[in-house]
Parts: C-alpha cells; structure tokens; sequence
C-alpha cells in the first residue's frame, strides 16, 4: 500500500508502512475515488458555443435552441446503471468491513449515496426532476438558515439594498481591466509559485472551453483566453481559486488515508465556495462589483425557481448594467443542464453565498468556544463543514493530516480569532439603537 511520513501533518515521503487498519481504510478511499473519476457535472450539463451563437443570431430575443434531445445526443462517459451499483458496492463494503460508527466510514457512505443522486441528476438532464434534485443536492433560493430566519432569497434581497446605496459612490466605479488573459496567466503563476512555494505545484493555462472567465482544476487553473481582468479581479482569483480550491485540492490529494478528501461531491462545494468567498472577505480582495454578482446570482435562481424563462433572467441581468455576452453566461449557468423554459434552475450558483453564511456562523461559534484550532481543518481538502467534528477526530487518529496550505488569513489563528471577538460583541448591540444614536453623523 506504500509508506508515508507524517511529519507536522505533512506527508514527507516513505519512512513508515501504513497499519492494516489504515490500509482498510485507504483501500476503501481509492476505491471511491476511482468511482467518482468519470463524473464531471459541469462538462455533462453546459451548452456548447453554437447554442449561443443562435441566441445572438435571433438578437437575444428567443429561447435558445435546447430541448431534451439536446442532452440525449450528448451520452454520459459511463453506464449509469453500473455506475450506482459501484457506489452501492463500495458502501456495502464500507459498511460491512468498518461498521457503521467509523468516522472515516461514515463520510465514505455519505459521499456514495450522494454520487448516487448526482448520477440520477445527469440522467435526467432536461427534465423538471433534474432541477429538483439540484436544489437537493445544492439548495434552494428559498432555504433558511434557522426556523424563522430570513431565506437566501432575503438575504440577497437586503444585500441588494445595501449594494444600491454604495452605488451612489464614484470610488465604486469599475476597474480598468489592464490584464489580457497571457498577461493574467504570467502575472498568477508568478504569485501562486510564491504561495506554494513551488513553481511546478500549479499550472496556469489558456482555456477557450470554460463559461467563467477562470476556473480551477486539480492542479491548475483554466483563463479564458478572451477574458480580461482588473487588478481586482486578479487578486480575486488568485485568493478564490489559487489560495482555496487549489490549496484544498492539493492538501487532500497528499492525504496518506482518507484520500477521498481530494474529491468532492456537491455537498462540499457549498463549503469549498463558502471558504472562497470568506476568504475572499477577509484577505480584503473582495469588493462591491462581486457581492452585486454574487447577490444577482442568488436573485436570478430565485426568479427561475419561482417560473421565469431563460429570456426573462437574461434581461433581469441585462437590467443589472452587465453587457449582453456576460447576461448570457449568467443565465447560462442557471439553466445548463435543465431547459430554457418551465424546468427550473440548475441552483449550484447559490453555493457561494449559502457557504459564506454557514461559514462564518460556523468560525464564530467556534471562537467564542474557544475551539478555534478546528477551523484550518476545513481546508484538509475537499471538506463538508458537517463533517468537521469527525474530521478532527480523524487528525487526531493520525487518519488525516492537517493541512499544509491554509490561506492567511485563516493561518494566522491569533489575528483571526481577535477579529471575531469584536464581531461577535458587535453582532450582540441593537441595529436600531446604531441606526438611531449615529445616523446624525451621516
């Protein structure tokens, strides 16, 4: 099975076999992994440039060409039937060979019954059913957080509030977007070898084949090579997909056990995304122009849950100030995979914004408990915050290596701590009281 060492959570290379037990484990863990390999949602469910280009060519003013037969031309690139009985096999196995209260067990069993709807979700490409099991699987614009909270759907309505008001402020106009995409790849790569401390740990490259203007792989990240970026914009990325999904993929990849913690299923994006965007927060490489994006995204899933096209979402961007193209992409991203009409969303895109809240509930429970030394564990690789608890057991079992690329902001638990003190103290005073004792200096 090989040999690691393990040394200040680092895997350093052979000094010791692993035991039978983390063998088992291990053995299980590939096992998954190799399961999950040809399963690659985005690449299963997004539109191919000709369906934009006939948008256009009716002037963005027709449904774009996608029906049902679109998809059954497009064949999965494996047998679905096969495919759910390798994730029942594999947690019969779990099951029956670690019983049912091992940590590690119990995430593995947890992902194969989530592979398992994913695979159902692909299958039904273009049907109603394929929306709803999105929002099982990613949630909904109409979820809350706790009985009696506002929904995602709130939260995005007041965040928009906010967002109109800063809007009056000239400082908030765009950027210069001075970095073509080869000037970008020069400029990332640079900054991500500094962070890694390696230049050959992570790749950046041209892509022509992605919807966002950059998105990250194993160990890369894809610009598209059409895409320019701001100085902002640059450093967005660099925080988000290098210091983040980066880091956590290559964290996870050098687990010498639980190696299912390089992968994960959608219930992980939401905690993957929701690092991103605090991370983002925090290292103070965010600014309004992606909380309007993230907020449209949260109201434009709304609006297609509650029964709106494809055309009506496209022009609800197009009344946000984005220019066509870029509306195209939005609404795109909401659709793939479903159709452009009477279907329902493709809800990943409120990942980002649900993963932001639950985060930050999460790192502000743990401060005031005084567990903060369980948050860098998030970043192990592809976590779900639900299984943090079990993860920490798991670093204490030796099962899990503690990460070896955590973000600053977040590796720096003296600051980060310090930081939630005083916003737990102020999230305990009265917002009216605020509103009504300091308005007057405004």
């Amino acid at each position: 099975m090989g040999k690691v060492t393990i040394a200040n959570g680092i895997l350093r290379g052979a000094m010791r076999p692993l035991t039978s037990y983390e063998s088992l484990i291990r053995t299980l863990s590939d096992r998954l992994v190799e399961a999950q390999r040809p399963i690659r949602i985005l690449d299963a469910i997004k539109w191919d440039d000709a369906i934009e280009e006939a948008f256009f060519a009716k002037d963005g003013k027709e449904l774009p060409p996608v029906t049902a037969d679109y998809y059954a031309h497009r064949p999965l690139p494996f047998d679905p039937d096969r495919k759910r009985q390798e994730f029942h096999a594999i947690e019969r196995d779990v099951r029956r060979q670690l019983g049912p209260y091992n940590g590690a067990g119990q995430i593995m069993s947890r992902m194969c019954e989530e592979y398992r709807e994913v695979v159902d979700m692909l299958v039904l490409r273009g049907t109603r059913a394929f929306s709803l099991i999105s929002e099982r699987l990613y949630g909904s614009a109409a979820d809350s957080f706790h009985a009696g909270d506002p929904t995602l759907s709130d939260l995005g309505q007041m965040m928009s509030v906010i967002l109109d008001n800063l809007a009056q402020e000239t400082i908030f106009n765009a950027d210069a977007e001075t970095f073509d995409a080869p000037q970008a790849v020069e400029e990332l790569s640079q900054r991500l070898s500094d962070f890694f401390r390696d230049p050959s740990a992570v790749r950046v490259r041209l892509s022509d084949g992605i919807v966002a203007d950059a998105a990250a792989g194993t160990d890369y990240i894809k610009i598209r090579d059409d895409a320019r970026f701001s100085p902002r914009e640059l450093r967005l990325l660099e925080v988000h997909e290098g210091w983040v999904h980066l880091g956590t993929t290559l964290n996870g990849q050098s687990q010498p056990v639980c190696t299912f913690l390089g992968k994960g299923p959608p219930s992980s994006t939401v905690t993957q995304e929701g690092l991103a965007v605090l991370t983002e927060v925090f290292s103070f490489a965010s600014h309004p122009a992606r909380v309007r994006r993230l907020t449209n995204r949260i109201e434009a899933v709304a609006l297609a849950e509650a029964g709106a096209n494809f055309l009506e979402v496209y022009r609800f961007f197009l009344q946000e100030g984005y220019p066509p193209r870029e509306c195209y992409q939005h609404s795109m991203r909401i659709f793939r995979g479903s159709l452009p009409a009477d279907h329902g969303p493709f809800t990943k895109d409120l990942c980002y914004s649900k993963g932001f809240v639950q985060i930050y509930n999460f790192i502000r429970l743990a401060v005031s408990r005084g567990m903060v030394r369980r948050v860098p564990l998030l970043f192990c690789g592809k976590t779900n915050l639900a299984d943090v608890k079990v993860i920490a057991q798991l670093v204490e079992e030796g099962l899990v290596t503690p990460p070896r690329f955590v973000p600053p902001p977040f590796a720096d638990l003296h600051a980060l701590s310090a930081w939630l003190c005083y916003a737990n103290f102020f999230n305990k005073m009265s917002t009216k009281r605020i509103e009504e004792d300091y308005a007057g200096l405004l």
